[in-house]
């Protein structure tokens, strides 16, 4: 079988978390299926570390493909190209977009339909595009997989697809996030924060991770408590906001907050471990793999009450209302002052993450890849 994938989220150092889903999935199914033949279609020239086996072959289309206008030329054009060319049996694109002019079968993953409730959290063009084309996606894959209940939901309420048409498949945690020696905490505080304890953000510091109010409830926890404990907000600032600025000059403590903008995976699992407290209180998910990373690594978690975070969270997380600062703010001072709380939920939180494997995701991503052949076949 010849296997065309999407792998333009590939980028040397800027993996995020859709990135880090094509990576951990990617390498495990090309490395266990070495019968197959994996086509890696690339928008840039690519880092050899990503050529995770023999059985693949990486080509560069063009154009780059990071604009609405360039999407729709890759995938409609370039895409549809190259499946001839190589003669590819099914085309697989991890984040969900397809080529709609292609007769190969295809296989997306909707990782959330985010756009579709909040549009004005994206610049108009990639709203305007998603919630366009998303719908269409929906129509021309012979299959979509997806990454909690949550997001099946919305896909079948929002786009009328049938349920037998979209699995379920959770994304695993990287297991290199892992509770760290006391000294390497101390290290880490250290090299951050001047040795200070901090609340942590992880991820990019984009409107729907509720950075606005997370700077306002840090500034009221620092009211409340008179501590010394920071911030870090780690992640880059592509999407700041005018309404991000003003909660961070109102804040009155924002000579506590740390940026550190994007880090290198070694330094995130540092970072992760070395919290007194994952603060992620996002008000939209599909899954929220910050959560479980926490988990792992043995540290509590703050997150949000709706979408898909509690399906993930399960009961190893402090829930709170994403849109009420105060609930924020009250949250970091349980955490900051409970610490029966704090190890109850590292308990609890390392049992939870223990629920999510990458093997699985990957050994279930196969399964679908290979139902869907076997059903095109017995079509033909």
């Amino acid at each position: 079988m010849r296997i065309g994938v999407n792998t333009r989220l590939l980028i040397k150092d800027k993996l995020d978390g859709i990135g880090w889903h094509q990576y951990e999935v990617l390498k495990r199914i090309c490395k266990n299926h070495p019968e197959h033949h994996f086509f890696f279609f690339f928008d840039r020239p690519f880092d050899p570390t990503f050529v995770f086996a023999k059985n693949i072959t990486p080509v560069i289309l063009r154009p780059q493909a990071r604009h609405p206008i360039l999407f729709k030329i890759w995938f409609n054009r370039s895409i549809k190209r190259a499946l001839v060319k190589y003669h590819i049996d099914l085309f697989y694109s991890p984040d969900g977009y397809l080529s709609l002019t292609s007769k190969v079968r295809q296989i997306g993953t909707f990782h959330d339909l985010n756009f579709e409730h909040y549009p004005q959290d994206l610049r108009p063009s990639h709203a305007k595009y998603y919630r366009v084309q998303f719908p269409q996606f929906s129509k021309k894959a012979s299959h979509i997989i997806t990454v909690s209940e949550f997001s099946k939901t919305d896909i079948i309420e929002k786009y009328k697809v049938d349920s037998k048409k979209i699995s379920v498949i959770y994304n695993g945690v990287n297991t290199d996030y892992r509770p760290l020696s006391q000294q390497e905490k101390e290290d880490c505080r250290e090299r951050f924060t001047g040795g200070a304890a901090y609340f942590l953000h992880v991820g990019s510091l984009h409107p729907r991770k509720n950075i606005s109010r997370l700077i306002s409830a840090f500034d009221l926890f620092k009211k409340t408590t008179q501590s010394n404990i920071k911030l870090v907000l780690a992640g880059n600032r592509y999407d700041w906001t005018k309404e991000m600025e003003n909660a961070f000059q109102q804040c009155s403590s924002n000579s506590d907050i740390v940026f550190t903008e994007r880090l290198l995976q070694k330094d995130m699992i540092q970072l992760m471990g070395s919290a007194i407290c994952l603060t992620y209180v996002s008000y939209f998910e599909g899954f929220g793999m910050p959560i479980i990373e926490a988990m792992r690594s043995g540290t509590p978690v703050i997150t949000s009450n709706c979408t898909a975070i509690p399906e993930i969270a399960g009961n190893a997380a402090l829930l709170i209302d994403p849109f009420n600062t105060l609930d924020i703010k009250n949250g970091m001072v349980s955490i900051y002052a409970k610490k029966e709380l704090r190890e109850e939920l590292i308990n609890k939180g390392i049992n939870q993450a223990a629920k999510f494997d990458w093997d699985k995701t990957a050994e279930r991503t196969w399964e679908v890849i290979q139902n869907t052949i076997t059903d095109a076949s017995s079509v033909s």
